[in-house]
This record gives C-alpha cells, sequence and structure tokens, in this order.
C-alpha cells in the first residue's frame, strides 16, 4: 500500500486497493470462509467429547479434563454474526520502518482487511487505538461506511504526541467494554511493559483472542552502516552505535531473540499463538499463512 501521495492515502482508494490487491486474491484461496481466518468460537457449549488429534487445545475442558483423568474437549455452536474488536497499537515505535512502509501502514492494512473480510460477512466491527492510553474508541458498526471510518483514522498514523505501547490500558478497557463473547484481535508491535500477562489470559478465557505482531526485519538485524545515532521509539532515548561491529550485532539479535521468545511464552501461558507480520512481506502471503496456522493450532509463527 505504498502512497504517493496526499491523494493516494483517501480512504476510499486505499480499500478499494486492498480489495483488489488483497481480499479478491485471498478470497480465491480461502473460498470467501471468514471462518478459516477468524474463526468464531461460539457462545453456547453444545456438548463435551474426548480429545481427538488435531483439536484446538484451546477448547479443552480442563475440570472435565482433571476429574475423568480423559481429556475432554468443549464442542460449541458456531455463530456466523460475531461482534470483532481491534485492539490497534498507535504508539510512537509504530511509526519505525521504511519510508514507504512503515509499521503503522503495515497495521492499516491487516486492520482494514480484518474489517472488511468481517463486515462483508455481517459482522460487526469496532476499534480500539491505544498507545499509553486509549487514544480513541470507534463503537461497533457495519458496512463499507464503517470500515472507511476505521480505515480513515489509521491513516493518520501515530499522533505526534504518541507515547510508548500500554497492553495493560488496551486490554483493560477491552475487558471493561465487552459484554459477551467476542473476537479480539489485537494488533501492535508488543513492545510494552510488562504486567498485561493476566490481563491478556482473563481476556482470552471469555474470548477468541487474536494477537498479530507487526515487526521490521532492521529490529533484529542493523544494516552495517558503522556509526550511526539510533533512537528508541519508545523512549525517545538516542544513542551512538557501530554497526559495524560484529559484538554489537550479536548483541542486537540475541536481545531480539530474547524479547521474541517471552513474548511467545506469555502468550501461550495464555493459550494463543503468535502471527507475525513483517514490513517486507506480502499481505496476501502473510493473512494466508494466518489462516493455515489459525487452522492448525499451535503451529503459529515464530520469527
Amino acid at each position: 500500500m505504498a502512497a504517493t501521495g496526499p491523494a493516494a492515502l483517501t480512504p476510499e482508494r486505499v480499500l478499494r486497493r486492498l480489495e483488489w490487491r488483497v481480499l479478491r486474491r485471498l478470497d480465491g484461496r480461502l473460498q470467501g470462509d471468514y471462518r478459516t481466518i477468524f474463526r468464531g468460537t461460539g457462545v453456547d457449549v453444545t456438548d463435551l467429547r474426548e480429545y481427538q488429534y488435531g483439536d484446538d487445545l484451546r477448547h479443552v475442558d480442563w475440570n472435565v479434563t482433571a476429574r475423568t483423568d480423559v481429556t475432554h474437549v468443549r464442542e460449541y455452536r458456531e455463530d456466523r454474526e460475531v461482534t470483532a474488536w481491534l485492539l490497534l497499537d498507535s504508539s510512537a515505535s509504530m511509526d519505525f520502518g521504511p519510508v514507504e512502509r512503515r509499521k503503522h501502514v503495515v497495521l492499516t492494512e491487516v486492520a482494514a482487511a480484518v474489517a472488511q473480510v468481517l463486515s462483508r460477512g455481517g459482522n460487526r466491527v469496532g476499534a480500539l487505538l491505544f498507545d499509553s492510553g486509549i487514544r480513541e474508541t470507534i463503537p461497533p458498526g457495519n458496512g463499507r461506511n464503517h470500515v472507511l471510518r476505521i480505515l480513515s483514522r489509521l491513516l493518520q498514523g501515530p499522533p505526534p504526541d504518541a507515547g510508548p505501547t500500554d497492553l495493560t490500558t488496551a486490554l483493560r478497557a477491552a475487558l471493561g467494554i465487552l459484554r459477551r463473547r467476542s473476537l479480539v484481535v489485537i494488533v501492535s508491535d508488543f513492545l510494552s511493559e510488562t504486567g498485561w500477562q493476566g490481563l491478556l489470559r482473563q481476556l482470552a478465557r471469555r474470548n477468541d483472542v487474536v494477537a498479530i505482531q507487526v515487526v521490521d526485519p532492521r529490529e533484529f538485524d542493523l544494516p552495517a552502516a558503522g556509526m550511526i545515532y539510533v533512537e528508541d521509539a519508545e523512549t525517545g532515548e538516542v544513542i551512538l552505535v557501530n554497526t559495524d561491529d560484529p559484538a554489537f550485532q550479536r548483541r542486537l539479535r540475541a536481545g531480539a531473540d530474547e524479547r521474541q521468545a517471552t513474548l511467545v511464552a506469555d502468550l501461550r501461558s495464555a493459550g494463543l499463538d503468535l502471527f507475525t507480520v513483517s514490513t517486507d512481506e506480502d499481505m496476501v502471503r502473510a493473512l494466508f499463512r494466518i489462516a493455515a496456522l489459525r487452522s492448525h493450532p499451535r503451529r503459529a509463527a515464530q520469527r
């Protein structure tokens, strides 16, 4: 979704481009069934049965399993229509990445695609935009005009005074809003202070939660470019580093790998997988990969 000027970034133009370049191709590969990507687990439990290989581990009934010493899973009556909430990161770090495709641009593409796919199925979609606090709440609605409303806000990008990512605030707000089981799609770089993990587990117990991480390759490996100033997008701290130093590159990679491993473990403790979308990745390929992995729980992509 490269921009060539302000006119290229009107919500209508961007949505039409997404429909033509992404959603039309995705429909062809997924037969138009949005549930293969974002499957609602339904509201009502209809039955319990013994676990079979390939069952969704999120549906295991641990109480019955403990009583019987046999793993049981819950079966649900699936709702064709669901209410979805998008929790969208508008923090300062989302402004990182290539000039034409910063992380907030990728977040906009993902959010708009998800909103349009769900809205076409008759589902209502709301959005929470957050950084260190809740920036904006867009109540659930459906239809093309509602998707354009969400897209219009996202195209503005992170505000000039954007703070750091605070998942605790976003998750607490979601818990306060949701009144019935919903689909919750979190799109963020997850560069947040700790403390949000318990809230995520609470949210995931009552809702179907999808975690999509937007990353840029340079967060893991900086190109060798000699001495450069690097600014921490979350804190604003600026330091001088030697990108030609192999020891620095190893420390950078080790730190990024450790942070990623911790994030994957935190999500798994809530029964969730982590799906990543990179700033250098084709959007159709990314969404199709998420669809395939959502169909096979516990096989989520890990960076």
